[in-house]
């Protein structure tokens, strides 16, 4: 896959902020074509100074597994909240450039427009890959919100500190605990929402996310 307007990554603190708040104006929240064919899913993990990214592309909606990407790299940035693209970036760029496939869709283990800058992973790597992309966390990074109903499908809004809607908080499966979805770039809250309820058909986390996931664990 080609990356677009790729940027240096071992920026300090303040240019690295300076630089998302710069991207953060390009964004672009749009319906999504309904014609998506192959679905992709991006994870990173970090063990003994090195990161370990993955991509893993799938079919949709069957989700069978068509291509699969891992690599490693050196660490080259601390752990700093609301930066974590600077530190995941590097390692998922090798991936992506690896990846033959053209996925329509790409979801990241990470935030997208719920975070404090509307530059999440998901929203900051779809302007480099100028593709759609939505945000799938396990915990909240920003935002309040009420808790869903226990049924599956259930949900709340994510509300940033001007009640603006910055993603949703959603039950994938009954009782389980929600994940915090939110739009990347080139797709919106609704389609986003949709398109992980149904990945997420026998456990709570979507299933190209924790295959992607498994990757990074693999020794």
């Amino acid at each position: 896959m080609e990356l677009k307007n790729i940027h240096p990554w071992n920026l300090r603190p303040r240019q690295a902020i300076k630089l998302q708040q710069g991207l953060r104006k390009k964004i672009i929240l749009k319906k999504l074509n309904s014609n998506v064919k192959l679905i992709a899913a991006a994870d990173a993990a970090f063990k003994k100074g090195r990161a370990i990214g993955a991509v893993a592309v799938f079919s949709y909606p069957e989700l069978e597994m068509v291509e699969s990407v891992r690599k490693s790299a050196k660490i080259s940035y601390p752990y700093i909240p609301g930066l974590l693209t600077f530190r995941e970036g590097p390692v998922l760029e090798k991936c992506f450039r690896a990846l033959k496939s053209e996925p329509e869709v790409i979801m990241f283990d990470g935030q997208g427009l719920a975070h404090p800058r509307h530059m999440g992973i998901a929203t900051h790597l779809g302007l480099l890959l100028d593709k759609p992309t939505i945000g799938c966390a396990k915990t909240r990074l920003c935002g309040r919100y009420t808790q869903p109903k226990v049924k599956r499908g259930a949900f709340s809004y994510l509300l940033d500190k001007r009640k603006r809607k910055i993603g949703v908080v959603l039950r994938t499966k009954y009782g389980v605990r929600p994940v915090f979805v939110s739009a990347g770039y080139k797709i919106d809250l609704r389609s986003s929402m949709a398109i992980i309820l149904r990945c997420a058909k026998k456990f709570r986390i979507p299933e190209p996310l924790r295959i992607a996931h498994q990757m990074t664990s693999r020794q």
